[in-house]
């Protein structure tokens, strides 16, 4: 069985290596299954899902580690503003073979040299007008060895050189073909000879297309952040993806995630339209799916927490508590384990004690609602007496309050 489940994604990752075979980045493909083979026939809908699974589904560290990452785009992508949604200084812009290089073309790849993205060209086999017209703004370009003699090898590379850029041998397939690469002065290299892709996959969890365009809808129209907040909150599987979005977009912030809010204007509502859109784009073929019971009970663990925090007079961690009963579900939803994914999200000290040791407040809360799905009442009644929560009537009330308020979702 090469495929995977409904819920599972797939990338592929392929090695490219320096001239002492040092692995200096990765290219990231798209792969529908764990054969490493795929038929693309949408390059919109395979980037947006290569982007979508890379960077808020399994996180950039994960995808990459602390190497550069080499991403397809074909125009339509190119000239959107999908582009900055990724990380500067993680990502190579790999222009297709097929974007024509109109002067619209030429000036967006102006646009964006100008504005710190690093641009290479894809599948090389000689210097068109087109091609050169844009050599100014491109920082690598990757010659398609398998289809060209020797000669022509030495003449393209004697011609590229002169533009300063470096060059990678792509699609070398023997020995020989790296010996003569090598000795021709390309800087990097990448093809089956050297490694071929390694397929890694997590579980994807949609959020639904009605609720991802709902979103847009509301950041078109300069909604506050109040009204774009609530309905994030009926998104907890997209919450997750925007929290790993806001750690990969703002590293050297000096000041942790601590709550929806905080990401929301950490983030900006551009930047969340932005990560709305490539969910939009990598979702346009896929299937429709049933509600997912786990994004179900997440929203409950969430809105349940915050409940209870409100009515003992936690006020200080009310909206902590949402994102705790969200997050406390995330090794679940995403196939990866929650230490792993605490560590790629930038939040603060307080959530990680609560959700990873059940620490302080939040930790307490956890424990009861856990308590209270597990019908552990030696634990709930402990906890319950441990917060100062005596009349069982009011927890089942916000329980229900919480149970109807995630099937309205």
């Amino acid at each position: 069985m090469t495929g995977g489940t409904q819920n599972e994604f797939f990338l592929g990752q392929q090695p490219i290596v320096g001239r002492k075979r040092e692995l200096v980045a990765y290219e990231l493909l798209f792969r529908s299954s764990r054969v490493d083979r795929t038929l693309v026939i949408d390059d919109v809908y395979a980037t947006a899902s290569v982007i979508k699974n890379a960077f808020s589904g399994l996180g950039i560290d994960t995808a990459l580690g602390k190497r550069m990452g080499f991403i397809n785009f074909d125009e339509r992508l190119l000239m959107s503003d999908v582009i900055e949604a990724m990380p500067k200084n993680r990502v190579v812009l790999e222009i297709l073979e097929h974007v024509p290089m109109t002067p619209r073309v030429v000036d967006r790849c102006q646009l964006l040299r100008t504005a710190g993205y690093t641009l290479a060209l894809d599948d090389v086999v000689r210097l068109t007008d087109g091609l050169k017209a844009v050599m100014p703004y491109i920082s690598f370009v990757k010659v398609d060895v398998s289809v060209l003699k020797e000669p022509q090898i030495t003449s393209l590379v004697h011609e590229l050189k002169g533009y300063g850029v470096k060059l990678l041998a792509e699609k070398v397939e023997t020995a020989e073909q790296f010996e003569f690469c090598h000795a021709m002065a390309f800087d990097l290299f990448q093809g089956y000879f050297l490694a071929r892709p390694t397929i890694i996959t997590g579980k994807s969890v949609q959020p639904s297309t009605l609720q991802l365009l709902k979103i847009f809808r509301l950041i078109d129209t300069n909604a506050e952040t109040g009204e774009l907040e609530k309905a994030l909150r009926q998104a907890p599987d997209l919450t997750v993806r925007l929290l790993r979005v806001a750690n990969s977009v703002a590293m050297q912030r000096p000041h942790k995630i601590y709550s929806l809010q905080n990401a929301i204007l950490v983030l900006g509502q551009k930047q969340i339209a932005r990560i709305v859109q490539i969910m939009l784009f990598a979702q346009q073929w896929d299937a429709d799916l049933n509600t997912d019971p786990l994004v179900q009970t997440a929203a409950v663990r969430g809105r349940l927490m915050e409940e209870i925090a409100d009515s003992l007079g936690l006020s200080k961690v009310r909206d902590r508590a949402f994102l705790v009963g969200v997050l406390s579900l995330a090794d679940s939803l995403f196939g990866q384990s929650l230490f792993d994914i605490l560590d790629i999200l930038n939040l603060d000290t307080a959530l990680h004690e609560a959700l990873l040791h059940r620490r302080g407040h939040l930790g307490a809360l956890l424990n009861l609602v856990e308590a209270s799905e597990n019908a552990d009442s030696r634990t709930f009644i402990s906890v319950a007496r441990e917060l100062g929560l005596s009349d069982m009537d009011d927890f089942n009330r916000w329980q229900v309050d919480a149970l109807r308020w995630a099937g309205s979702l």
